[in-house]
């Protein structure tokens, strides 16, 4: 029941960018992602994982890859160097400060919808959700103080390293005796709660 709400929701706000673009509204969508950024202190990143339409096409992507069994290529381990997420926020931060000083309508939504979509073809998730969305690395910042956060019970995890396993942002990480989620990388999609058979992940 909860995957089948998720999917409306994110049906329904895939639905509302495109019809946002198409009319040339970009700046409502501008609206409801500032709102999404005080919404992550108290909820954590449910804007990335239950209303972004990158997100929402990029699952999509990757389910059909997984049903042709499409593998994807290793992350080069340049990409994955802090600063590079640092220059993609701040290539964004510039475009779209040129925008409001020039004037010029430049196609900046538009463009980071499609280049998502692209490298999910060829790339994991976790590319975007963690190294090269700009939006994920704004909203990394109010996450890291969420009050509510997918939580992994210790008493209840056995070690199995599922949850890793489907997380498309990498967002868990290995501790001594069980597994941890990093708040600030989790975009609350509720994937590693779905495959856990412990049922040891829960959204408190």
């Amino acid at each position: 029941m909860k995957k089948t709400v998720q999917i409306i929701l994110q049906v329904l706000f895939l639905a509302l960018f495109i019809f946002l673009i198409v009319n040339g509204k970009v700046q409502v969508w501008m609206g409801l992602f500032v709102a999404a950024i005080l919404s992550t202190f108290l909820l954590g990143r449910v804007y990335c994982g239950w209303v972004c339409p990158i997100n929402t096409v990029m699952r999509a992507v990757t389910w059909v890859k997984r049903k042709l069994h499409i593998k994807s290529f290793k992350i080069p381990a340049w990409l994955t160097k802090p600063f590079i997420r640092f220059l993609a926020l701040g290539l964004f931060i510039a475009v779209f400060i040129f925008t409001i000083v020039s004037g010029k309508k430049l196609p900046v939504l538009p463009a980071l919808f499609g280049i998502g979509i692209i490298l999910t073809l060829f790339f994991p998730e976790e590319l975007w959700h963690r190294y090269l969305c700009p939006y994920g690395t704004i909203l990394s910042i109010p996450a890291r103080k969420s009050k509510h956060i997918m939580t992994i019970e210790p008493d209840l995890c056995n070690s199995c390293g599922m949850c890793k396993r489907v997380c498309p942002a990498a967002a868990v990480e290995k501790e001594q005796f069980h597994y941890n989620i990093m708040k600030n990388d989790c975009i609350v999609c509720m994937e590693c709660s779905e495959a856990c058979k412990q049922e040891a992940i829960s959204y408190k």
